[in-house]
Formats: structure tokens, C-alpha cells, sequence
């Protein structure tokens, strides 16, 4: 008998053996963490790689709490989820479509989330009702589209995942489905044969059923993510992805050519390119626009078009998504160069 093997957690036992404060978090890195007000959970196998990678590293940074999170600087609502909200975790900013929180549980805690302090104080908006988005969609016929998010839809077994996708797909006016996740790069086990069963013989229901998955630096694909990422391909649904730009993570042209290029070897779309949210507590992650532009317009002369993410910021407002780079108007070298101001005639001052 080879008492060498071992037992593969599954991934509800690594959600459950988690590290769940600065306290754990410090003793498992062996590093001095700062206290902070917002809360810490990280699962164990994540935690190793980022003690891998080390301090500093992009994993480090996006993960481990730092002082900077003090800085009261920046917005409790970054994007104005409270304008929108419905109650029961509906939030309906966009006329022919609805997002959907099921829960305000993630698989980590992300140091620059846009809902870190919705999270943290689990408010009243977030918290989910099945029952009241059913009802809600049908009176609501123009809704096209229902999108989950969260907290992370994931960590729904698959039995309530699937029993809500069935419900969904009850309402006949709703032709699309997208399911936004964090889950696969943190737990990838949590992509196991249940899942997959249920993603292959429920994506029919829909005219499109799309998986996003949040990713933002290639030192997230690992060799088990990646083989997650596959397994997913070998369904039906369409795989996409979305990042967040993020100072001292991915705030270069070569950090995202490598990451796109990366997710389309794993047959992933790259998507959507998201401009920071001044978070409070995360602005050490924000970066102005015109560098964000600046990192835009390399990717648009480097990579081929259909491997380029729409690239987007959130009004605080709760205006929704805008595009955040215009061709016609880019930003180079420093300097506001406007393409069709050189289409017109020079006049000598009078």
C-alpha cells in the first residue's frame, strides 16, 4: 500500500481551510502585514504562490494587505452600484440587461476590488434573492440579458448554480447569459466534472452563455489554472475574459501582451480592459487615464485587433461603462495629438 499518495483536497476543503486574517496571513508568508480596516481570506495553495513569487511581485501586490489601504482617499460606491440597486442583490443599470449578485462570497480577498467595502460590511443591496430577480425579470420584459456577479457565483454548489441557471432560462425573453469569475484562477479545482456536466448541458438554454474569467497578470496562469481554463474550453460556452489595469501589477504594454496572448493559447478572448475604480482604500492601484492610454495605444500597434480587450472606465456616478480610449484622440509621447484637428486647414494668426 503506498502511504505515499496524497489525497487531493477538493476545492470546498480548500475554501474552508482558507486563510481569513492578516494575523494567519502573516504567519503562513513569514512577513510583517500591516492592520488594516477591510478583511483578509486567501485559500492556502493560493497563498503558497504568492509566497513563490514573492514581495513585490504582481501576485504579492494585487493580494497581500498594505499600509496604503489606510489612506482614506477615494470612494466608499466607486461606480454607483447604490443608484442602481433594486434590493435583494438586482442591480439594473443597463436598460436589456441586469446584474445579478447570488452571494457576497468570494474565493479571495482582491487589495483593489471595486466592492471592497460593500463586501466588508456584507450591505443590504448585495444580499441575493432568487425569488425577487424572477419576479423582478418578469416584469422587467426589455431585460435581455442576466449577468452574475458578486462576490463570485462559483462558490454556489453546483446544484444551486444549476438550479438558477434553470430558473433563468424559465424567463423566455432572456437570451444571454454570463457568469463573471474570479474562482478558476484562485481555485481551479473548483472546475470539477460536476460543473463542467452542468455548464455543457445547460448552455443551450441560451442564445449565448459566456464565462468570464477575472484575470490580470500571466503569473496567475499556472500550470493548474491553465489546465482548469482547458477543461472549460471543452464545453460550449464562450470564454472570455476581463482584467483590471493596476499600478505596480500590470501597468505595462509587455505585462498585458503577455497575459492576452497567454489567455488566446488557452482559447480565452480577452474582453474587457477595465481603468481602475478609485476605490476607497486601493487608489495605490490607480494610475490616471492618460497613462492608461498611453499602455492602450502600444497594445494597438503590437497586437492584432481581435486579440485587443475593449478598454473601459466606470462612471463613479453610476453612468455605467464608457470607452476609455477613442483612435481619433490618443494620448502620445505626453502630448493630446486629436487626428482630425490635423485634417484641417492652418490659418497664420491674424
Amino acid at each position: 500500500m503506498n502511504t505515499d499518495s496524497q489525497v487531493v483536497p477538493t476545492w470546498k476543503e480548500e475554501f474552508k481551510t482558507s486563510l481569513r486574517s492578516s494575523k494567519e496571513l502573516a504567519e503562513f508568508l513569514e512577513a510583517p502585514l500591516v492592520r488594516q480596516p477591510f478583511a483578509t481570506f486567501i485559500p492556502r495553495s493560493f497563498a503558497q504562490k504568492i509566497k513563490n513569487a514573492g514581495i513585490n511581485s504582481p501576485l504579492w501586490n494585487q493580494f497581500v494587505p498594505k499600509d496604503e489601504e489606510n489612506n482614506l482617499a477615494g470612494f466608499h460606491d466607486p461606480i454607483g452600484d447604490k443608484v442602481h440597486a433594486k434590493d435583494n442583490g438586482i442591480i439594473h443599470r443597463y436598460r436589456n440587461r441586469v446584474l445579478f449578485s447570488p452571494t457576497t462570497i468570494c474565493p479571495v480577498s482582491c487589495r483593489y476590488c471595486f466592492r471592497k467595502n460593500e463586501l466588508n460590511l456584507q450591505e443590504d443591496f448585495l444580499k441575493a434573492s432568487t425569488h425577487a430577480l424572477l419576479e423582478y425579470l418578469e416584469q422587467n420584459h426589455q431585460v435581455e440579458e442576466v449577468i452574475l456577479t458578486g462576490g463570485d457565483p462559483l462558490i454556489l454548489s453546483n446544484e444551486k448554480l444549476e438550479q438558477l441557471i434553470n430558473s433563468i432560462a424559465q424567463i423566455r425573453y432572456i437570451k444571454y447569459f454570463r457568469i463573471h469569475t474570479r474562482t478558476p484562477i484562485i481555485i481551479p479545482s473548483r472546475i470539477d466534472d460536476g460543473l463542467l456536466n452542468l455548464l455543457q448541458n445547460n448552455c443551450e438554454q441560451f442564445e449565448s452563455f459566456n464565462f468570464v474569467i477575472h484575470t490580470n497578470h500571466c503569473s496567475e496562469l499556472t500550470p493548474d489554472v491553465c489546465q482548469a481554463i482547458k477543461k472549460l474550453a471543452w464545453t460550449s460556452v464562450n470564454l472570455l475574459s476581463q482584467s483590471v489595469l493596476l499600478k505596480d501589477v500590470n501597468d505595462s504594454p509587455d505585462d498585458l501582451i503577455n497575459l492576452f496572448k497567454l489567455l488566446n493559447k488557452n482559447k480565452v478572448r480577452p474582453y474587457y480592459l477595465h481603468h481602475p475604480d478609485q476605490v476607497l482604500g486601493a487608489m495605490h492601484f490607480y494610475l490616471s487615464l492618460t497613462e492608461g492610454r498611453k499602455i492602450y495605444a502600444e497594445l494597438r500597434d503590437q497586437l492584432p485587433g481581435w486579440l485587443i480587450p475593449h478598454y473601459v472606465v466606470d462612471s463613479p456616478m453610476g453612468h455605467g461603462k464608457s470607452l476609455a480610449f477613442n483612435p481619433e484622440s490618443f494620448e502620445f509621447s505626453g502630448k493630446l495629438i486629436d487626428r482630425q484637428a490635423q485634417l484641417q486647414p492652418h490659418h497664420q494668426p491674424t
